[in-house]
């Protein structure tokens, strides 16, 4: 089953290397991961989203990421209400003549054309994973050249995020 992970982490050259390390040598399998800066300077916010086969081995995930000395809180929102979008830059054959049919079928998904050449379009989408692969799904008929995706990354829906205790964790380190 796929779960969501998010890991705030101090901001420090390295990090994401140990985490993945971690996650590699107990052989869970990373799907997507997003990271950048919060709002508190100093800490970052990992998203993680990992093939994991039952809650014990998500418990022994979420332990041994405790343990690294850079985490600072870790968190499955797998069931939890959230907000979760990734952005994906596709890049499909087209022409001058098939512009109209692309806006056709890309409008649906709010998704737009953001470059033209006289061989290609790149389109833009964002939103959950699923409907990024709807478009591509669609898209696909007409020739994809490339594509690029960010990652998930996500937050809890309609709560803020401990930001006092975060503050105060970065002023003690300073």
């Amino acid at each position: 089953m796929k779960r969501i992970i998010t890991a705030l982490v101090q901001d420090r050259s390295g990090v994401l290397n140990r985490l993945t390390g971690l996650m590699q040598r107990r052989q869970f399998n990373i799907e997507s991961i997003s990271v950048g800066k919060t709002e508190t300077e100093g800490i970052s916010k990992m998203t993680f989203v990992v093939e994991i086969a039952d809650s014990q081995k998500l418990e022994q995930l979420t332990k041994q990421l405790h343990k690294q000395i850079d985490v600072l809180k870790v968190s499955d929102i797998t069931d939890k209400a959230i907000v979760a979008r990734e952005l994906a830059l596709i890049k499909v054959v087209s022409n001058g003549h098939l512009i109209n049919e692309m806006k056709g079928i890309i409008e649906p998904f709010r998704a737009s054309i953001i470059d033209v050449s006289k061989d290609s379009l790149s389109i833009q989408v964002t939103g959950k994973p699923d409907k990024i692969e709807a478009l591509i799904d669609l898209l696909r008929p007409y020739g994809i050249k490339e594509i690029a995706r960010t990652g998930m990354t996500a937050f809890l829906r309609g709560q803020q995020p401990q930001v006092a205790e975060l503050n105060s964790y970065s002023a003690m380190m300073k």
